[in-house]
């Protein structure tokens, strides 16, 4: 039986799409599937004809269906042909699947109500979803999120119990001196940038610095952050980022680039995520979020 890369190449030909859902519950909305059912058309560049409805599609059938038409749709009947689904369906389905138990997981950990961007959330757990796909993540109990979108008036690192479904830990996280001053606006993966850099990171080993106790961390995206080894971005305490120094100076102090947290509790985070857990810094740049091979796979 022909595959669906060779039908879509045969010339002198059309494909209507059929979709069925691949894992997907019942409780998925219709909607849901026709949208899927657009996408995977577009990818092939194949019509899907308006006058498809969902409601004629069996929600009961365990794979997608295509059905090759040569010169009109009806002269061929859809039960005649059964292909298997293609890479960008399987991704897609698999996509969809990921962000939805990440919007479960978000709403019964009630991490809206700590603050955090539920696309923060989202992308965090498409991004460990992958990584852990790849065998690459060592810790895999723990996720921290720094939510660039917010203050940093705010508590805005989030270290996340994977296995227990909990928040472990939110408190405040500074920002590179140069990413901007209550805000992270702007983001960079030079050296001597003391900026920020966006993206998907794998903690290391711990060590005793000028700062006490600091966590080494290497970046896994290439032109965002995997220069951050080169540029001794760490994870440490500080006293510059604490309510008293933000009640004393009006503003939250500035890193060069680390992510430094208050004294008091920098000991405690940095022993519960070294050694090989995820850290995602969030900001809703387009650019990174259409670009990072992390999250796109």
């Amino acid at each position: 039986m022909k595959t669906l890369s060779k039908l879509v190449s045969t010339s002198s030909v059309s494909l209507l799409v059929i979709t069925s859902p691949v894992l997907i519950s019942s409780s998925h909305k219709k909607a849901d599937l026709y949208t899927s059912t657009s996408a995977i058309a577009a990818t092939y560049r194949i019509p899907v004809l308006t006058n498809t409805t969902i409601k004629n599609i069996s929600y009961n059938a365990p794979a997608i269906s295509t059905v090759l038409a040569e010169k009109t749709v009806t002269a061929v009947s859809a039960k005649k042909l059964d292909y298997s689904v293609s890479a960008a369906a399987k991704k897609a389905f698999e996509v969809k699947m990921v962000i939805e138990q990440a919007i479960t997981l978000y709403d019964s950990m009630k991490l809206g109500e700590s603050g955090l961007n539920q696309k923060a959330f989202e992308y965090a757990w498409r991004g460990y979803h992958n990584l852990m796909k790849k065998g690459q993540i060592k810790k895999s109990s723990v996720l921290s999120i720094c939510d660039f979108t917010q203050s940093s008036r705010n508590k805005r690192l989030y270290v996340i119990d994977v296995t227990n479904k909990k928040l472990l830990f939110n408190t405040y996280v500074s920002h590179g001196m140069n990413s901007g001053v209550e805000y992270a606006t702007s983001f960079s993966n030079r050296a001597n940038s003391f900026k920020s850099s966006l993206g998907f990171f794998l903690t290391s080993k711990t060590y005793f610095g000028r700062n006490g106790l600091s966590l080494k961390v290497k970046g896994l995206e290439k032109g965002y952050n995997d220069l951050a080894a080169r540029r001794h971005i760490v994870l440490h305490g500080s006293d510059y980022i604490t309510p008293d120094y933000l009640k004393d100076n009006g503003e939250m102090g500035r890193s060069l680039g680390c992510a430094a947290m208050p004294n008091a509790v920098s000991p405690k985070i940095i022993k519960t995520i070294k050694n090989g857990s995820c850290l995602f810094i969030y900001s809703p740049s387009v650019k990174y979020l259409n670009a990072s091979s992390v999250i796109n796979g």
